[in-house]
Formats: structure tokens, sequence, C-alpha cells
């Protein structure tokens, strides 16, 4: 999988393994979802829980082997137990500027809730 995703997703999703990977003469799709893996800042924090996940969100990535490639990608919720609220981390994506990610991924990171 690394050869073919980027390594933002490699290093931060887990490949689903209910769904996992679907492949068809026409597409493969690649189900994701985030670590559970706690920002540096709140590592210490012991209000800072995993709540579930959001909504799995499509993104089209680059063909592999002549296949449109469909990646569906869910982030981690996190609950505050000390105010109640319920978020999601926003990536920092300035260390994979060099890479090709495309706007729609790289929006879909940086989206909070």
């Amino acid at each position: 999988m690394r050869a073919i995703l980027p390594d933002v997703l490699i290093d931060n999703f887990d490949v689903v393994d209910v769904v996992n990977f679907e492949k068809t003469d026409v597409r493969f799709d690649i189900w994701l979802d985030e670590k559970k893996v706690q920002m540096r800042e709140d590592k210490h924090n012991s209000d800072i829980i995993s709540h579930g996940f959001g909504p799995y969100h499509c993104i089209q990535d680059f063909p592999i082997r002549g296949r449109a490639t469909f990646l569906h990608v869910r982030k981690r919720k996190w609950l505050d137990k000390s105010t109640g609220e319920v978020f999601s981390y926003d990536w920092d994506l300035s260390e994979f500027d060099e890479t090709r990610l495309n706007a729609e991924f790289v929006a879909f990171l940086k989206e909070g809730d």
C-alpha cells in the first residue's frame, strides 16, 4: 500500500479490515480510518478520549493499473470530557508540500468539526 498511497495516509490511517479493498474491472475502492493517535498536545490529557468516527468521504485518487481509484476515508472524532466538545484534528500538510495531493484530499485533511 505504501507504494500506491500517499505517505500521509499510510502513516495516519489504517486500511479497514472488514471492507478493506474492493476491485472490479473498472475501479479500486479502499477504505481507511484515522488511527487512534492523539496529537502531541493532547497525549497527556486524560479528558481527551476517542469518540468514534465521522462519515466516510469518498475521494477519487490517481488511477491504478487503468482503474479509477476511490479512497473512502473517515476521520476520528475526539471528546473533551471537561468541556463536552467533540472535535477532529486538522492536519498540518506543510511537510507534504512537494507531494501531489489533490485539492479535494487536502481539503478533507484540513477539515475540522
